[in-house]
């Protein structure tokens, strides 16, 4: 394992070494995990806004109060960037998780073209095998469900394209419940249609057939709040 500072980057090769990262970054207390997926890009200026005053307002403080873990894609862009600039002084730990051919990381060789920065503002960013997009999906998936052990998790769907998808496919097949912020545009939008009965993506009607999906509007952060407050709450949170 290797690292960097701000944020510290740990190589993470085999699903079997996870716990021993989460005790590295002294994560391996079970607690409430959130994981955060969607755009990281394509989100409009007013949905972003809409998004940051949510995360400020409502969500990070509920966060620090239950104790709870993030997880997300770890990178400086979009829906990441905001949740990481959302916990910067808090008592919440933001874990990324990110396929290593996808990010440019200080020190070592540079990745494709289309690579991304990491967010300053993640205590680390776990790196997994990948050249791809969506290859780092599965890994956070089981970070998720390793630092929640019988704690509750949700996964917060915010935008987002096909690797979105994914990410919500992969919660919802292990059992996690999805809140997603109706209002945002793309992925997350068709989902809440699939969720009013309307036509939608044939992605997003297999995801609400689940019956592991809540809507709430982004204009609604107290609404948002009380949703995932009242998840963690349950003994059914995954």
């Amino acid at each position: 394992m290797t690292e960097q500072i701000r944020p510290r980057v740990l190589d993470l090769a085999d699903r079997a070494d996870i716990p021993v990262v989460l005790a590295e970054l002294g994560l391996d207390e079970e607690r409430p995990v959130l994981v955060s997926v969607g755009g990281a890009a394509g989100l409009a200026a007013e949905h972003l806004r809409a998004l940051e005053q949510l995360l400020d307002t409502q969500l990070v403080p509920l966060l620090a109060r239950l104790g709870a873990l993030v997880v997300d894609g770890g990178t400086d862009s979009g829906v990441m960037r905001a949740m990481g600039r959302a916990v910067r002084g808090s008592d919440v730990p933001l874990l990324g998780v990110a396929a290593a051919g996808t990010v440019t990381v200080p020190g070592r060789a540079p990745s494709g073209p289309d690579a991304a920065e990491l967010d300053p503002h993640h205590l680390a960013v776990l790196l997994v095998p990948g050249a791809d997009w969506g290859a780092e999906s599965p890994w956070i998936a089981a970070v998720a469900e390793a630092a929640a052990g019988a704690q509750p998790s949700a996964t917060l769907v915010v935008n987002g394209g096909g690797i979105t998808y994914q990410d919500a496919q992969r919660s919802v097949d292990a059992g996690r419940p999805l809140v997603v912020l109706a209002g945002t545009g793309r992925a997350a939008d068709a989902i809440a249609a699939a969720a009013r009965g309307e036509e939608a993506d044939p992605r997003a009607q297999a995801i609400v057939a689940s019956g592991l999906v809540s809507v709430v509007p982004i204009a609604d952060g107290a609404a948002a709040a009380a949703v995932i407050e009242a998840l963690f709450a349950s003994p059914g949170g995954r």
